[in-house]
């Protein structure tokens, strides 16, 4: 992950948190139906060894929840994948062992596929002989790039209206999609919280340049008065250019400097290591999740060269 690239994992953690109920039942309406939303339970963060890539796993989205008529709880454990893995259908498997193993309750495993390039996922895992079929793994997925926005926009789905920006659509559709996106935002009625939430995250992802907003102007002028109405009304906060989106980077970069620190304070009082130098090894990492695991590795270590190499290691990641 190169410096100041977006947290992918953090953005559509807010998104899915916020609106996991909207989630469920726009791409999943069998599950949908299936589960009890009265009861909804967001558990903290699972990390666990990923023994495949040698190196600390952090589940960010582990919900507990219940199936109608059916006694006990239940997981429902969603994996946003934001770049291409070898073998994420087998890291899947281990994952859901993990959590299994901890937990002991059934689990609904689900994949998220947030990536630009259009691949065919593989959605099993199996193991076996010729003789003996020992494991059939399978988990729900959902490839945003293969979805056709155009499908989604008369859904008034506020999940649908952030990923409108992640879907499937040409360049030169860039114009349309946003009109599209803020004549949904009109029929959401969301409160202001949300609809920042969901602004920032469909602007993260699909931005237009000066001539594209210019022409999106032109095309407002072409839709029903009242509505061009509404949509300025929602939009006057963010008409100025990268004010959405700047807070919700900020939010998250104010996350990201608060591990730094965390991991600086952590160096120097157990290995009496320059905080200074810590942070200019470590401002090499952007991704919050990363620092979340790095973090979790130091705590865990005893002598200051076995800190330093975890470091190393980590950067090595993040600019790959």
């Amino acid at each position: 992950m190169k410096k100041n690239q977006i947290d992918h994992d953090q953005l559509f953690k807010e998104l899915l948190e916020t609106f996991f109920v909207e989630f469920m039942q726009l791409f999943f309406p069998e599950a949908y139906q299936a589960i009890d939303f009265t009861h909804l339970k967001f558990l903290q963060q699972e990390v666990f060894t990923d023994v495949t890539a040698k190196e600390k796993h952090i589940v960010d989205i582990l919900v507990e929840t219940r199936v109608k008529e059916e006694p006990g709880l239940i997981l429902v454990h969603v994996e946003p994948q934001a770049y291409v893995q070898k073998d994420f259908n087998e890291r899947m498997f281990i994952y859901f062992s993990r959590l299994y193993e901890k937990h002991r309750r059934k689990i609904l495993p689900i994949a998220v596929f947030t990536y630009d390039q259009v691949r065919d996922e593989p959605d099993t895992f199996e193991q076996g002989f010729a003789f003996l079929d020992v494991l059939r793994f399978c988990f729900y997925k959902l490839e945003l790039k293969k979805l056709s926005w155009r499908e989604y926009i008369n859904l008034d789905n506020p999940v649908a209206a952030a990923l409108l920006s992640k879907m499937g659509f040409p360049e030169k559709e860039k114009i349309r999609v946003k009109l599209e996106f803020l004549r949904l935002l009109t029929r959401l009625k969301l409160d202001p919280a949300r609809l920042e939430l969901i602004t920032g995250f469909f602007e993260t992802y699909l931005k237009l340049n000066q001539k594209e907003e210019e022409q999106l102007s032109q095309e407002l002028g072409k839709i029903n008065q009242k509505e061009t109405d509404l949509i300025m009304q929602i939009t006057t906060s963010w008409h100025e250019k990268g004010k959405i989106e700047g807070k919700i980077e900020g939010k998250i970069e104010g996350k990201i400097e608060k591990a730094r620190e965390a991991i600086c304070k952590f160096m120097a009082k157990r290995f009496g290591v320059d905080s200074g130098e810590t942070m200019q090894k470590i401002k090499q990492i952007p991704a919050l999740e990363i620092l979340d695991s790095l973090m979790e590795e130091l705590f865990a270590t005893n002598t200051q060269e076995e800190a330093r190499a975890i470091i190393d290691r980590y950067i090595a990641r993040a600019l790959q």
